[in-house]
């Protein structure tokens, strides 16, 4: 008899983003995963006792994959104008993942200055601050102004198969920037 293959946690955590990639976060459980692993659901309660809890190790690993997506390089000069777009892109392209991370319940922060203040934004708010030259504070000013919109937006083209024109989101997505950046200056 052949030696049966080990399922591990990482073959586990993988294979639910997949399927919540493909077929969204409702379609996963522990039937479907053990489909796609071809394996018993044994393995699956073995790493994590409820899927609740595979869940919640499957956002984190979607959060880090979607700041690997914002910091791809464009051929935008403006960074916070990059990673506005990127964002929007992952929204087209990734439906699923995005309601997954943005509209399911598993954001962990309470608040939006919980959110700004998340180690994983820290990455995204240092390449924006580098490029508008602002302090931290400015930066995440400037950031929440132009990220409410940005999500605006990019939840509109997830949830209702819209066809996306860079042309028309980035010259939207600068003038969100400039407003913002023009707020942040003037109260100093």
């Amino acid at each position: 008899m052949p030696p049966r293959t080990r399922i591990s946690e990482d073959m586990i955590v993988n294979a639910a983003l997949d399927i919540i990639r493909q077929s969204g976060e409702e379609c996963l459980n522990a039937r479907t995963l053990a489909r796609k692993l071809n394996c018993s659901t044994q393995p699956i309660m073995y790493h994590f006792s409820t899927i609740e809890q595979l869940k919640n190790k499957v956002y984190a690993q979607a959060d880090h994959y979607h700041t690997e997506w914002l910091m791809r390089p464009s051929d935008q000069n403006d960074p916070l104008l990059q990673i506005g777009l990127n964002y929007i892109r992952f929204a087209a392209e990734q439906p699923n993942l995005f309601r997954f991370l943005f509209q399911s319940g598993y954001v962990r922060e309470k608040n939006i200055r919980e959110m700004i203040d998340s180690p994983e934004l820290l990455p995204v708010l240092s390449a924006m601050q580098q490029g508008l030259q602002l302090s931290m504070e400015k930066t995440r000013e400037v950031f929440l102004t132009v990220a409410l919109f940005t999500h605006g937006y990019a939840s509109i083209v997830a949830n209702n198969d819209l066809e996306s024109d860079e042309e028309t989101i980035a010259g939207l997505l600068e003038r969100a920037l400039n407003g913002a950046l023009m707020a942040a200056g003037m109260e100093e």
